[in-house]
């Protein structure tokens, strides 16, 4: 058999709905498909799919012995009793495991088990994020992605070749340790979702409940029955503005801290770092809530529910010809109906266009450049029309009664969003943009005549302190401690080098 041949051949351990999908995957993907089973005298994979009719079905040992690559597929429980009759048979090959764990650990994997059960053979772990339907039937998935981790470089390119193969798009995670991270994956149930979700569905209950206050108990100004569309659309449209805003005012927070520090190698606090990273779930909670508000407004556009947005006219019917009965009938909209609706919907086209953005098929398609003029320069002026929105509705209330301003939900839910924008706005002055940006370029405010790095020592608990530019161990005092680290510094002496001075210390993993 020549290598070439030998390459393309593979092994199944399994005949189970994983085991076959995989098969009629890499059947189809140009590879000589084997499947081991321990009673395959008793199974007919061709009775079972038409498609398996040219895929062998052996014993274990005789697919041990006729593949190089072969894939564990069984069930965990069974590994070990499948396992400790061929270890010999095993030697040098490749083992794949594609096995998942019904908890998440962060002792061990399957993976690495299973290497301790066969030491002699090359384990990788991969493929166990690919579910039996999409291998069987979604042939269209060049964006799925394999993850891959062992020991062995080469069987990693060996696997990531074969997945290349099978139309996935293979991530190499490095060593085996890796498989614990990549086991937990499909046991994730959206956990960049669930902070986001709760800073939401706060908000959302904060506004409902004032709402109920001044519109049920302070006043009774509607009636109960309008709390559904009139009165919870009021507390959507106020969730969906100050998600909004507190999306991009993370990177405001982010300036702050970068030009308090006087660098960019500081770390953010955990919370900032977090905000940071959920920035993405923050705005597409706020498109699902304001695409929520633009329906439900449609659905009570009228003199009857916004009386204000509408003229009114009157009709005066003669009684008795002494005393005069009115009837008041709205008609078209008024400035502030029609300026109402043109910013908002502007506004929300822009929120479209910045929502179709965040899809991985056209993020592909745009560069650095485009990326961050659609989500920092539209979000911005997405936030500013959405404000305008408010503005229009709110400003003639404001005017006619400004001693109660303060209860005003249009003044209140609009404070935040304008602290954004003005913050962004002093951000872009050229004087500030102009620091801001040198120090992202790696420029530090302070000198590096006294810079140290923490280095933890080997032995025992604590930190020395290196010169980055002789390699000699510097004294430094305990002031000098690594940020947010509760480890002291360690003082050696053989260096004047006073370090109590010096506010800019590198905390370097």
């Amino acid at each position: 058999m020549s290598s070439k041949e030998q390459r393309r051949r593979v092994g199944i351990l399994g005949t189970g709905d994983f085991a076959r999908a995989l098969a009629k995957r890499l059947f189809f993907s140009g590879y000589d498909v084997i499947l081991g089973s321990r009673k395959p005298e008793k199974k007919a994979m061709s009775a079972i799919d038409q498609c398996l009719c040219n895929v062998q079905l052996l014993s274990v040992e005789e697919c041990i012995k006729s593949a190089s690559i072969i894939f564990l597929a069984v069930h965990f429980d069974n590994v070990k009793e499948l396992l400790t009759e061929h270890v010999e048979k095993l030697e040098g090959k490749i083992l794949i495991d594609v096995s998942n764990r019904d908890r998440p650990s962060s002792v061990t994997s399957n993976a690495e088990l299973v290497q301790k059960m066969v030491p002699s053979c090359k384990v990788v772990k991969a493929f166990n994020v690919i579910s039996a339907y999409a291998m069987e039937n979604d042939y269209n998935s060049s964006s799925k992605q394999v993850f891959i981790a062992s020991n062995s470089e080469g069987a990693r390119d060996v696997v990531a070749n074969i997945a290349k193969d099978m139309n996935f798009r293979p991530v190499d995670f490095g060593g085996l340790f890796a498989a614990r991270r990549i086991e937990k994956h499909p046991l994730r149930l959206f956990p960049e979702w669930r902070g986001p979700l709760g800073f939401a569905v706060g908000v959302f209950n904060a506004w409902l409940l004032y709402l109920i206050y001044i519109y049920y108990i302070a006043e009774s100004k509607y009636q109960w029955e309008q709390l559904f569309v009139k009165v919870l659309n009021k507390a959507i449209c106020m969730t969906g503005i100050t998600t909004l805003s507190v999306t991009y005012l993370a990177s405001s927070f982010a300036t702050v801290f970068q030009i308090y520090y006087g660098t960019k190698h500081i770390r953010f606090s955990r919370w900032l770092d977090k905000w940071l990273k959920n920035r993405k779930q923050l705005g597409l909670i706020s498109f699902a809530l304001i695409s929520i508000h633009v329906i439900m407004s449609v659905l009570i556009m009228s003199p009857t529910y916004l009386s204000s947005w509408y003229h009114s006219t009157e009709i005066t019917v003669p009684v008795n010809l002494t005393a005069p009965f009115q009837i008041k009938q709205g008609t078209w909209m008024n400035w502030k109906g029609e300026a109402a609706c043109l910013v908002g919907i502007i506004a929300y086209v822009v929120l479209c266009f910045i929502c179709a953005t965040t899809f991985p098929s056209v993020t592909d398609t745009l560069n650095w450049r485009e990326w961050r003029f659609a989500q920092s320069k539209m979000g911005h002026a997405a936030l500013l029309l959405s404000v305008g929105h408010v503005l229009v509705m709110g400003l003639p209330g404001w005017l006619s009664k400004p001693h109660l301003i303060y209860k005003s939900i249009t003044f209140l839910c609009s404070i935040l969003p304008w602290i954004t924008l003005l913050l962004k706005l002093l951000f872009s002055l050229p004087c500030v943009d102009r620091y801001v940006m040198k120090l992202r370029k790696g420029w530090e405010r302070h000198e590096n005549k006294c810079r140290a790095d923490c280095v933890r020592p080997v032995k025992h608990e604590g930190y020395v302190a290196i010169d980055m530019n002789s390699g000699k161990r510097m004294s430094c005092q305990d002031a000098c401690a690594c940020p947010d680290d509760r480890i002291p510094m360690m003082n050696i002496g053989g260096s004047d080098c006073d370090c109590a001075s010096d506010d800019l210390v590198l905390n370097v993993p």
